[in-house]
């Protein structure tokens, strides 16, 4: 056992480094994704309805762990694939953000009322502007709450990526601890961090449900 020293905040800092990249990639990937499963879930023709039904069913039926040890340890095995660790576990988090925060931004598109599509079809006004300038402002401000909510989620879960050997926060403690023996204080850091990061967005996402709330 040795005592707590600066080069192991620094390693903890190190892991938080990890733990932003992280999720920064995820949702650079995933949000696009999630925009495009949840159009296509909101399309007239059945096809692309069909692809992104089954898309999330799947995606949502397989746990995230799951999806960690497919990407970085599965692909090496059934197509000879080895990913970098950063790059399997972004492209595992983007998959599950896609489907869950795509039905999510679905949800709030079906929340818009059948009948502002209608006035707007019968003003002559394409699907397409009808979408950008009527139905989308909506749908954000419906799904606005819940999406700050999954964020809060992402950041929590961005520590399941410690079991593929990503250092990230909670792994950088773990080394931290091995190296110190203080599990203790370690995991109080770690938690304060993980606090740091997610309160605010809590605190937003409850302020927002109030005021949309509050409007009706």
């Amino acid at each position: 056992m040795r005592q707590f020293s600066p080069a192991d905040i620094l390693a903890l800092i190190e892991g938080l480094k990890w733990t932003l990249l992280l999720v920064a990639l995820t949702l650079a990937f995933g949000g696009p994704l999630a925009l495009l499963v949840s159009l296509a879930r909101s399309a007239r023709a059945k096809a692309p309805r069909w692809i992104a039904w089954a898309y999330i069913e799947m995606l949502q039926g397989i746990p995230l762990l799951g999806l960690l040890m497919f990407f970085y340890f599965g692909l090496p095995v059934f197509l000879n694939i080895e990913l970098p660790a950063l790059i399997a576990v972004a492209l595992a988090y983007a998959l599950y953000t896609g489907a869950f925060l795509g039905e999510i931004w679905r949800g709030g598109i079906a929340a818009v009322r059948q009948a502002q599509w209608e006035a707007a079809d019968c003003l002559g006004l394409s699907r397409r502007h009808v979408f950008i300038h009527v139905i989308a402002p909506q749908a954000l401000r419906i799904a606005l709450p819940a999406t700050v909510g999954f964020l809060v989620q992402l950041i929590k879960n961005t520590s399941l990526a410690s079991v593929v050997g990503f250092v990230e926060l909670a792994r950088a403690g773990q080394i931290v601890i091995a190296g110190t023996f203080q599990p203790l204080l370690t995991y109080s850091l770690v938690a304060v961090v993980y606090f740091a990061l997610c309160y605010p967005l809590t605190r937003w996402s409850r302020s927002l449900e109030a005021r949309f709330n509050g409007a009706g």
